[in-house]
């Protein structure tokens, strides 16, 4: 004897399965938006004023001159923060470099 289990009514499953789809993908969506709302990264560059190489600080001058000695400023650039942006030349030869305003080396541009 073959036991009755009832008639299952496709219908409605199809309807529960349909509107636990529905939900997931409504939670889904909302986490994708929550999560690449939250990664905006601004950068902004800094800007330098073009000045003739004498307004340099001497400080820094003397730091600068002590690590580069060979080199001469072939254009200097200033900062609003005092940092300064330096073109140095050496057997034609250009580099530019950014320095605090105590004449420390931050990092070389170019070569």
């Amino acid at each position: 004897m073959i036991p009755n289990f009832g008639v299952i009514n496709n219908n409605a499953i199809m309807n529960k399965l349909l509107l636990m789809l529905a939900i997931t993908a409504g939670f889904t969506a909302n986490a994708a938006i929550i999560t690449t709302s939250s990664n905006v990264i601004t950068i902004q560059e800094k800007q330098y004023k073009k000045i003739d190489a004498s307004k340099v600080s001497p400080e820094a001058l003397d730091k600068i001159k002590k690590g580069y000695g060979n080199y001469t400023i072939k254009e200097a650039y200033v900062a609003a923060d005092g940092e300064y942006k330096l073109v140095l030349t050496k057997e034609n030869i250009d580099l530019t470099a950014i320095f605090t305003s105590a004449g420390d080396l931050l990092k070389i541009l170019s070569k």
